[in-house]
């Protein structure tokens, strides 16, 4: 192991690998070698980037941190640092718990890290990242923080209120990123739809989808986290006219009963919720919705159930995950709601409305057979190269798996060579309830 060597963990989502990014990058500039998510420790400095959002997250968490707290006690590390949601939600909790951990960070603080370890941080470097995914896609966020006040969530209470990031900040580290090959742009805010108004007193998404949809080099755009209250209904004609704005929209609905959206704080009505989508799919044909919704919540009847089971069916989602309600210390729900739904009932309602997705997902891949769609190729496995449609974000969407050519490969002969991070135009072959099956034309 090298003493010159940090291992970086990163758990949770796509807004802390962004911060591991940066962190990353830091390090690189001061000397270090960073590994990031290793099978095995590397080094002797190992960080870890929590996260705090559910049970299930902050339990993983945990586990990890005491993981390494128990290699460091063995003397196979020398060093543990936590940052993170769940870092800055239980700071002195966690300093108490586990002291084998040198010294816990919050959320925000990650220029002390870098800073504690005898380093410089370089204020000309803050819009710089190192990626840890491949270099043709990248989540590029956009605010932090929420000022929502859903009954459920501990984002707020993590990470404040909203803080748009500028413009022009944004914009600069997008020409950064296109300088070193990416071409695939993954919008991320925990609430995208109230982007700019904190900053410029008007919400600007639309705008800043059309400045970086101008750049030279952007080749997609896709929006993760949108807010149906207040919805930005200018950011449609712009994912209408671009090209270059894929017709993908992820935006959590949780519920649909009345009952329902007002016990969750959700500040929209069913009325109002089935008046979006359909204004939605209206001005942008073919667009697929992502959502997610939630089973289990505090006061949710078998009647609220039954309404969510029709939404499901109406709303025909493309794309659609679901979880079980997580009481959270310090929450609303947490505060003024008793948590009365057994959790096998949670849970059977969850895997309910799943299986009901299954069908509809099914139905909806199978539309595509015949079609050919524009697919970015993200890796290539023993018997396909594996891609994405523009309805397809990383990690969490379906993929296209691409038989390979008869001639491919290494072969000088080849008459045809396919490129991780290129495009390609393929004819859908075939359909399952995930995934599509293709050719290349």
């Amino acid at each position: 192991m090298s003493k010159n060597t940090i291992d970086l963990i990163t758990l949770g989502c796509s807004k802390n690998l962004v911060d591991s990014e940066f962190v990353i990058r830091q390090f690189e500039a001061n000397g270090f070698n960073v590994a990031h998510d290793p099978e095995k420790p590397k080094g002797k400095i190992v960080i870890i980037n929590t996260c705090g959002f559910i049970g299930d997250a902050k339990e993983e968490s945990i586990n990890t941190i005491l993981d390494f707290a128990l290699l460091k006690k063995k003397g196979k590390i020398d060093k543990l640092f936590v940052m993170g949601c769940l870092s800055q939600r239980y700071l002195e909790e966690l300093g108490q718990e586990i002291p084998e951990v040198d010294k816990f960070y919050g959320k925000f603080d990650y220029q002390n890290i870098v800073r504690e370890l005898g380093s410089v941080y370089y204020e000309e470097l803050r819009l710089e990242r190192t990626l840890t995914m491949p270099n043709h896609y990248a989540y590029l966020k956009i605010s932090e923080g929420c000022s929502r006040t859903c009954s459920y969530c501990a984002i707020p209470i993590i990470t404040g209120k909203h803080k748009s990031r500028p413009m022009e900040d944004i914009v600069e580290e997008t020409k950064l990123l296109v300088s070193k090959g990416v071409k695939e742009f993954q919008l991320i805010a925990q609430d995208l739809s109230f982007y700019g108004q904190d900053l410029y007193k008007s919400l600007k998404l639309a705008e800043l989808t059309q400045r970086l949809s101008d750049m030279k080099g952007v080749e997609w755009i896709r929006l993760h986290y949108a807010y149906p209250a207040k919805f930005p209904f200018d950011i449609l004609p712009v994912m209408n006219e671009r090209e270059n704005v894929c017709k993908y929209l992820d935006i959590a609905f949780q519920h649909i009963s009345d009952n329902m959206l007002k016990l969750m704080r959700r500040n929209v009505t069913k009325a109002e919720t089935y008046d979006l989508i359909e204004r939605i799919r209206i001005e942008v044909p073919g667009i697929h919705l992502r959502t997610t919704l939630m089973t289990g919540h505090p006061g949710e009847t078998e009647q609220d159930f039954e309404e969510l089971k029709t939404f499901v069916e109406k709303a025909r989602f493309e794309r659609m995950g679901a979880f079980a309600y997580s009481d959270e210390d310090g929450t609303y729900s947490n505060l003024h709601y008793k948590d009365n739904i057994p959790e096998e009932t949670k849970q059977a309602r969850l895997d309910e409305i799943m299986l009901m997705q299954q069908d509809i997902s099914l139905e909806i891949n199978q539309q595509k057979i015949g079609k050919t769609l524009k697919i970015m190729i993200d890796r290539e496995e023993s018997d396909y190269f594996i891609g994405r449609t523009e309805f397809d974000s990383p990690e969490v969407d379906p993929e296209v798996l691409i038989e390979k050519p008869r001639h491919c490969g290494l072969d000088p002969q080849s008459p045809i060579k396919i490129l991780i991070g290129n495009f390609y135009d393929i004819e859908i072959t075939g359909a399952e309830e995930i995934d599509l099956y293709g050719k290349i034309i």
